[in-house]
């Protein structure tokens, strides 16, 4: 098991993350962080935190609910779709695989009509099958597929591991 990121390098990528998307949405009043639910959910929260300090709009944060092993199945957010119409929507996960996690939750947020949206990843694999891309990314791994990213988040010892 090696260690790419260690706690201080994870909160160093978030914050740097936060500044991109301050600058690229410094005119807007409202964003939505749609974080995936788990550790994409925590990642958006960690982003929403840096935001709340940068900004001077709201950041408003949702959860989006999917089957990442049937991502065909109804997908939901724990924010009603009138929430974010007409706004600016960032989605949130922590690692960017093959793409099938981010692209069956962008076709979610089609269906309402949104400003504009982005994605953002803590760590991006460049393992796509599907043609879907991070806007805000903290790191970039040339991986195999047989080893496996996992990411921590705690208030003290966050990580992100390659075993």
């Amino acid at each position: 098991m090696n260690t790419i990121l260690t706690h201080d390098q994870v909160q160093h990528k978030i914050r740097r993350i936060a500044f991109q998307v301050a600058e690229v949405f410094y005119e807007e009043h409202e964003i939505i962080l749609a974080g995936i639910k788990g550790q994409g959910f925590q990642f958006a929260s960690l982003l929403k935190a840096q935001l709340d300090s940068i900004l001077q709009g709201t950041v408003t944060i949702c959860e989006v609910k999917i089957d990442k092993k049937n991502p065909l199945s109804p997908i939901s957010t724990s924010l009603d779709s009138n929430l974010y119409k007409d706004k600016v929507v960032v989605l949130c996960d922590d690692v960017l695989n093959s793409g099938s996690t981010l692209i069956y939750s962008v076709k979610h947020f089609l269906d309402t009509p949104i400003k504009k949206m982005k994605t953002a990843v803590l760590v991006d694999r460049n393992h796509k099958r599907y043609p879907v891309k991070a806007d805000f990314k903290g790191i970039s791994l040339s991986t195999n597929l047989k080893e496996h990213v996992e990411v921590f988040f705690d208030s003290n010892e966050s990580k992100v591991l390659l075993k």
